[in-house]
């Protein structure tokens, strides 16, 4: 007999689901999970039907195709219609506390007859024992689960010829129950694996114990409205014990243990994989092997879900000691020998599925593309669901996984990204108080160059006729000495509307190239600087030092920076002027150590009238006439300042941006 292995869909991915958790990648033998933008597709062509994805996914992403409707339209039509349920059933209906109402459950569900597997497996424990008690003869591969099978064929196809060349339990079963109901018998295989719906033709349909449970709930069928009845004969003696660790070895009384035995027991994910890749390599060839894809059939992913293993193991011991204990075994032996001369042999053949190994360059490229160049970045995380940086490397290469699979890697650009964000917020922050501090300035220019415009001509005609006044005044005349008052006090008013014409910058720029050293020296020599404070001035001999300004209302401006610093230093201090200059843009910084500007008087400091100095010691319009003439230039002025102790060293930095190259002004 050749077994059959039929590609089909087996199992799907419900992508509204799939929450890239990459979970089913891990538990995955095969690699058969592809990843495409972030969702997780199984690749037929690669499964080996293991179910492992359905077990482990917590969304319910992945699932198996299920055959409840196709076995509800078998059991409609007309023919005899026989069960043959796995040794494993007691794992999966626990709250049944009787075989026998498991088994009128199952033909009030329609089937005619309800054969045990478990006598299927003691036909196939009987053959294993041939080849395992054999001390010359050739060392084998357990045959009997369909996902070691298929997982051998794909990927190690080299020790195909050293899987034992008998039918699983399933197909046995199903040849026994032919030989007795005959070939128009309709056969539905239950039980825990997934793998068995594509392990064979010998069977019509197969339903998973999960799906079965389904079916007995659609149709109200319980323990309580049920009339018991007993499996149909032949049954099971010790085969009933096959589903669990050492089941085979425990079926045909084989004794194992370490020092003599011959046969290593492996089951589960990483176990059987080791078993497989140590045989290869010829570490353990004078061994058998027994192995298990599930951690034993009563662990497979068509049980329902959140059973414990012991205490399904111990259920199945159970029923195996209560059945042993009753059972007949003459006519055990006699159904075995009646169905001795069944043919339970079988052959395998290769299904390579194996990906050709990329080059070491190749890797090494891959990983530096994840930012892995050395060892110290190989982090093995398993993050991605690869055990290893190496591995998840390979497999973009294959085209199985992608790079943002890399957890460490995805973290460090959104670490980037939040910085990058940082940086861009506040970047909008300082444009937007900017901003506002341009459209609050423009604002009060406006009002400022009205107000200033229509005190101008009166100012003009008091001062004019005080002077006439005061010329015609005798000297020691009390008159003459209010008048002067009042020219005093006149001028003073038009030395304020002058601030005022200045900061809203009516007047006109006219730019010429001047040397911008000059101008900080001048500046500098405008003001009065006590000899408790030190001045330095740093300019760039790499930069231009010439550019196109309205010298006279630059000096201007930097007077009023320099007096101001000069005057937040009333102890002494520092004062450095540093001029920077690429060609397109000058840059002058005024920096002091004073006292420093409060966080809430920054926002201010730049509107007309508004000063910290005291009474009578300042008007308020240094700084907004700076700031109008550096706006009329087309420049910027950033203030740094730090007024608390606590937070280092006080003092301020103004900086003033301003183009010098080709600028055309109103």
């Amino acid at each position: 007999m050749k077994a059959s292995h039929d590609n089909k869909k087996l199992l799907i991915t419900l992508k509204d689901r799939c929450r890239v958790c990459y979970t089913c990648v891990r538990e995955c033998p095969a690699k058969a999970i592809k990843i495409i933008n972030g969702q997780a597709e199984v690749l037929i062509e690669r499964c080996i039907g293991c179910g492992n994805c359905t077990r482990v996914c917590s969304q319910g992403a992945k699932v198996y195709s299920r055959s409840g409707l196709q076995v509800a339209d078998l059991l409609e039509s007309p023919g005899r219609v026989a069960a043959i349920v796995a040794p494993s059933f007691p794992a999966e209906f626990t709250e049944i506390a009787d075989h026998r109402l498991f088994v009128g459950m199952m033909r009030k569900l329609g089937f005619d007859n309800v054969f045990e597997v478990g006598f299927g497996a003691d036909l196939v424990a009987l053959e294993y024992k041939k080849i395992l008690e054999d001390p010359c003869g050739k060392r084998y591969i357990s045959s009997d689960c369909p996902a070691i099978v298929n997982y051998i064929r794909q990927y190690h196809p080299d020790i195909v010829p050293s899987l034992a060349g008998i039918v699983s339990p399933m197909v046995a079963m199903s040849h026994v129950v032919r030989k007795k109901l005959g070939n128009d018998v309709k056969i539905v295989f239950s039980g825990p694996c997934v793998a068995k719906k594509e392990e064979s033709a010998a069977v019509d349909q197969v339903v998973t114990f999960a799906e079965l449970r389904e079916m007995f709930r659609e149709r109200n069928i319980e323990c309580r409205n049920t009339t018991p009845a007993e499996f149909d004969e032949p049954r099971a003696g010790k085969g009933a014990v096959f589903p669990i660790s050492r089941g085979l070895l425990q079926t045909v009384d084989i004794k194992d243990n370490a020092f003599e035995g011959n046969i290593i027991v492996a089951e589960g994910r990483a176990d059987f994989q080791e078993a497989i890749r140590e045989f290869e390599d010829g570490l353990i060839s004078d061994k058998h092997l027994e192995l298990l894809c599930c951690e034993g059939c009563i662990m497979g992913p068509g049980m329902s879900e959140g059973g414990k293993h012991y205490v399904r193991r111990s259920f199945v011991s159970n029923y195996v000691k209560e059945k042993i204990k009753n059972y007949n075994r003459e006519e055990w032996e006699k159904n075995v020998e009646e169905y001795s001369s069944l043919d339970l042999k079988c052959t395998f053949e290769p299904a390579d599925q194996r990906l050709p190994i990329p080059s070491v360059e190749e890797i090494k490229k891959e990983l530096e593309k994840m930012g892995k160049f050395d060892a110290r970045d190989f982090l093995n995380c398993g993050a991605c669901g690869y055990e290893t940086c190496e591995e998840h490397a390979i497999a973009i290469i294959e085209g199985l996984a992608e790079v943002e699979m890399c957890l460490p890697m995805t973290i460090d650009k959104l670490h980037n990204s939040i910085n990058d964000l940082a940086v861009t917020n506040e970047k909008l922050v300082t444009v937007q108080q900017a901003l506002k501090q341009s459209e609050k300035m423009a604002s009060m220019g406006q009002l400022s160059a009205g107000i200033a415009h229509e005190l101008n001509n009166p100012l003009g005609v008091v001062i004019m006729y005080s002077n006439l006044l005061l010329d015609e005044l005798p000297r020691n005349a009390q008159t003459h000495a209010d008048l002067k008052l009042i020219v005093e006090q006149a001028n003073r008013c038009k030395k304020i509307v002058g601030g005022l014409l200045n900061f809203a910058r009516t007047n006109q720029v006219h730019p010429a190239e001047v040397s911008l050293e000059k101008l900080v020296r001048q500046s500098l020599d405008a003001i009065i600087i006590p000899g408790n404070i030190g001045v330095e001035v740093d300019i760039n001999d790499l930069v231009q030092k010439n550019g196109e300004l309205d010298a006279e209302q630059i000096i201007q401006a930097l007077t009023n920076l320099l007096k101001n610093a000069v005057e937040a230093m009333p102890d002494g201090g520092k004062l450095q002027v540093v001029i920077r200059c690429d060609g397109k843009n000058a840059e002058f910084h005024i920096i002091d150590t004073g006292t420093g500007i409060k966080e809430e008087d920054k926002e201010k400091i730049f509107e007309p009238f508004y000063t910290t100095k005291g009474i009578g010691k300042g008007t308020g319009l240094g700084l907004a006439t700076t700031y109008g003439i550096v706006k009329m230039h087309k420049g910027q002025i950033d203030l740094i300042s730090n007024a608390d102790p606590l937070r280092g060293e006080t003092g301020t930095r103004f900086i003033v941006t301003l183009p010098v190259n080709n600028i055309e002004f109103p």
